[in-house]
């Protein structure tokens, strides 16, 4: 059975999100916002106009829609957002414009997928030694070619 997030829209201009296809991960994010434009290798915020429930235990994950990323240069500024399961605010998307132009987005346009999904919670334990592995302090592009 499918979780349920519940969802409530806080503008008239506020869409429900929803799936390409039936087997889509990711749910589109509309902008509630009336048409704005975004200046080139800018920031602005586009509000979606609903603030939504995430079950315990999941969180939401917002991420670039491919037509924007590749063809018009759109894309989260944070690269992924994190919706917490106790945040109730409106979901807004940090939209930055990675071209030489500025780019418009129009009232009611898709702006990002959320992608929901469960995570693990952990405790942090301090301690003098970790445990060795092969790998060891190998980083950023240890494993691959030499």
């Amino acid at each position: 059975m499918k979780p349920t997030v519940k969802f409530k829209k806080l503008s008239d201009n506020a869409h429900i999100p929803t799936y390409g296809s039936p087997y889509s991960a990711g749910a589109d994010l509309y902008s509630a916002e009336a048409e704005t434009v975004i200046a080139p290798h800018s920031t602005v915020f586009i509000g979606t106009g609903i603030a939504m429930e995430i079950p315990e235990g999941y969180m939401g994950l917002i991420f670039a829609r491919s037509g924007l990323s590749c063809k018009r240069h759109l894309a989260p500024a944070n690269k992924v957002g994190v919706v917490d399961s106790d945040y109730r605010g409106e979901v807004k998307v940090a939209l930055h414009n990675h071209s030489d132009f500025p780019q418009k987005i129009d009232a009611g346009e898709r702006v990002a997928q959320l992608v929901i999904t469960p995570f693990l919670a952990v405790n942090f334990e301090e301690v003098g030694e970790l445990a060795d592995t092969v790998r060891g302090e190998g980083g950023f592009g240890s494993t691959g070619k030499k």
